[in-house]
This record gives C-alpha cells, sequence and structure tokens, in this order.
C-alpha cells in the first residue's frame, strides 16, 4: 500500500489556519501541462492565488488536487492544481506560512535536467513581503520582534 503523503494534509491545516485567524491564504504553484491556470496571469512558470473563501468558490483541496473556481478579470474560471506543484502556503499579512520542495515531475522538463546535476548551492529568494509592512508594537503579537520570511530550504 502507498502511504498518503503529508503536503496535503499540511496544506489543509495551514489553510484553516490562516482562514481562523482572519488572514488572508494565497497558494503559490509551479506551472505545467498539468496545471489548470489561466496563462495570461502567469509569470516566470509561477502563480500565486488568493484562495480566502470570499475569492474562491467550490475549494477542494484534495490528496492529489486543489480544485476551484475564481473570477479573473470578471470572467469564472476553473482551477485544478496538483498538489505535487504547490511550492508554498502562507498568509498575506504576515508571511507566516511553509514552502515545499516541488517534485521533478511538477517542474518543467528543462528544469528538472537542470536541477538533477550537481550545482553550487544558491540563495531562494523569499516570498513577496506581506501588504502590511508596519512595525509590529511591543505589547501585541509579534512582541516588537521582527517576523521571519520564509525561504525554501532543499
Amino acid at each position: 500500500m502507498n502511504e498518503i503523503p503529508t503536503k496535503p494534509y499540511l496544506l489543509r491545516s495551514l489553510y484553516e489556519w490562516c482562514v481562523d485567524n482572519g488572514y488572508t491564504p494565497h497558494v503559490a504553484v509551479k506551472v505545467d501541462s498539468k496545471t489548470q491556470v489561466p496563462s495570461e496571469y502567469v509569470r516566470n512558470g509561477e502563480i500565486t492565488f488568493n484562495v480566502s473563501p470570499s475569492a474562491v468558490h467550490k475549494l477542494q483541496i484534495g490528496n492529489e488536487l486543489i480544485e476551484f473556481s475564481a473570477r479573473f478579470a470578471g470572467v469564472a474560471r476553473q482551477i485544478a492544481v496538483p498538489i505535487a506543484n504547490v511550492y508554498a502556503i502562507y498568509a498575506r499579512e504576515t508571511g507566516h506560512g511553509m514552502t515545499f520542495d516541488v517534485d521533478a515531475a511538477a517542474k518543467p522538463a528543462t528544469q528538472a535536467v537542470a536541477e538533477a546535476e550537481p550545482s553550487a548551492p544558491r540563495e531562494v529568494p523569499a516570498l513577496p513581503a506581506p501588504a502590511n509592512t508596519s512595525p509590529p508594537q511591543p505589547g501585541k503579537p509579534g512582541g516588537g520582534k521582527p517576523k521571519p520570511q520564509l525561504r525554501r530550504v532543499k
């Protein structure tokens, strides 16, 4: 029997954590031939979705796929993304969340070949800065400490 990976469970729990705390959950995805996304919004082979309950309809985070419908420029579109293509889920307001390695199967063929060869370690850029970048206030959540930025670790 094949064991179900932990990734879909982590995605579901972090999504729920974001919603329960009033944050806006975002999912960052590597786009390939298996993703059903609006290609006009893809940048550098990636796309990020706001998957909050107010932004999407009929969200299902299954063990193999994330599916939902959303409006882009007023037009309803059906989105389907393999779990393997998701490389991050985070709260827009705080940047807190989790990053994941993307399976070799989810990478474009040329990128998968290039990354299979040994190379020097490289710096991976942090996810976009949260929209609210004001410094934390003492006595409030964060206690005056700077908030960590997500980094993908291999």
